[in-house]
């Protein structure tokens, strides 16, 4: 899928929607794509990607995979998700404007509507930023 059928998976719009494209899925893994521009909402005066940035970029991928498998089982509208604790986040380095960020999420447990993630966010192939975390996704009616 590409944009604008992300905003088919996910809620957030412009200019704090942080993924462009979902690549891939298989079974509950998926692989997302996000191109770091220069009105970006989290961008520092460095020109680099805040932390709370690429936390962001993570959890709306694990969004989008949600709402891939939402649609999926006849969704109609993509669900509504909240970050509901962060943990073992590791920044290795700020990705610039121009880099493309690609992050790979899987959903690890559900329990209820909380979904404990995993991901990890690479640039070029090296590693930039990993994290698990718990995830409230809610469906809308």
């Amino acid at each position: 899928m590409t944009y604008p059928e992300i905003e088919r998976l996910i809620p957030q719009r412009d200019p704090i929607r942080m993924v462009d494209r979902l690549l891939e899925v298989e079974g509950e893994t998926a692989t997302t794509v996000f191109s770091i521009r220069s009105d970006n909402y989290f961008l520092e005066d460095d020109g680099a990607l805040a932390e709370p940035g690429l936390i962001e970029h993570i959890a709306q991928s694990a969004l989008a995979l949600a709402g891939y498998l939402a649609l999926k089982e006849g969704a109609t509208r993509p669900p509504v998700g909240y970050i509901g604790e962060i943990r073992k986040f590791q920044c290795l380095m700020r990705p610039s404007v121009g880099d493309e960020l690609r992050t790979t999420v899987e959903m690890d447990d559900t329990v209820g509507d909380i979904t404990l993630i995993s991901g990890e966010t690479r640039v070029a192939g090296q590693l930039v930023a990993s994290t698990r975390m718990k995830i409230y996704v809610r469906q809308e009616k």
